[in-house]
């Protein structure tokens, strides 16, 4: 993203995939962090970054608009090549959220996959 800011200090973590319909242990890693203190324009910016830069880096764009909420959050939703993981990336800002601070929200999620 090229960004100063902060970062959330999340931990990657393991829950059970409910796409499966058996009685195995079926799981998917779910990462979510963010970036803050950084100033909505420049937020704006990181995003065209990644629109750019996730398809040279082997990721297909699947959804690049706004998700359902009222505030119509601009939103990427991209799938890594052989579709172990997608990521789902979201602009917050500030000025639509009160007084949250404007930040990009990052989810990485991976394939559903068996413990060996």
């Amino acid at each position: 993203m090229a960004l100063k800011g902060k970062m959330t200090d999340t931990r990657a973590m393991t829950v059970r995939c409910t796409d499966y319909d058996s009685d195995e242990e079926v799981y998917r890693a779910r990462h979510p962090w963010s970036v803050y203190q950084v100033p909505v324009p420049s937020l704006e910016e990181a995003m065209d970054r990644l629109r750019e830069g996730l398809p040279k880096d082997g990721w297909k764009i699947v959804k690049d608009g706004v998700d359902g909420s009222r505030a119509k959050t601009p939103q990427i939703v991209a799938e890594s090549k052989g579709k172990e993981y997608s990521v789902d990336l979201r602009l917050l800002d500030e000025r639509k959220y009160g007084d949250d601070p404007s930040l990009i929200e990052v989810t990485v999620v991976s394939a559903c996959y068996r413990p060996k």
